[in-house]
């Protein structure tokens, strides 16, 4: 597939996990954000990790990839899983100094929406949104100090 369907420039999608969190990396370094793996931090909730940190025109990106198959894959659940990813940014803004943009890239959705103030971006859309990511975040009504 192409980059500009927001997917890997390989001709095939990811096959495990850690391919597609690679995937998603490679998609924010294409559009020339400064990236981290796998960011490890640690504060008096405990420890935590974050798939990919990304930074750039002032923005502090924190992506949680998902990577659900159609038939373990449930709205409610992804859900849940941006209420959690939400808290997580706020506890890993604190350490950063700066505040961080939940963002929640999905292997199986079919539209960009906004859920407990974190993004989900479906994977195939992920180009889409980076290209035009200060649209989407007026949009959303996501405002970065």
């Amino acid at each position: 597939m192409s980059m500009s369907d927001g997917r890997e420039m390989s001709e095939r999608d990811p096959e495990k996990w850690q391919e597609f969190e690679e995937a998603v990396r490679k998609i924010f370094d294409a559009h020339e954000f400064k990236t981290s793996f796998r960011v490890v931090f640690k504060d008096n909730e405990g420890r935590s990790e974050i798939d990919v940190v990304a930074e750039r025109f002032n923005l502090l990106i924190c992506i949680d990839a998902k990577f659900y198959s159609a038939r373990r894959y449930r709205r409610s659940h992804l859900k849940n899983e941006a209420e959690k990813h939400f808290k997580r940014c706020q506890r890993y803004s604190k350490i950063a100094g700066k505040r961080a943009l939940p963002v929640i890239v999905s292997l199986i959705d079919d539209q960009i929406y906004i859920h407990s103030n974190c993004l989900i971006v479906p994977f195939d859309k992920l180009n889409d949104f980076l290209a035009n990511i200060h649209y989407y975040l007026a949009e959303f009504g996501v405002i970065q100090s």
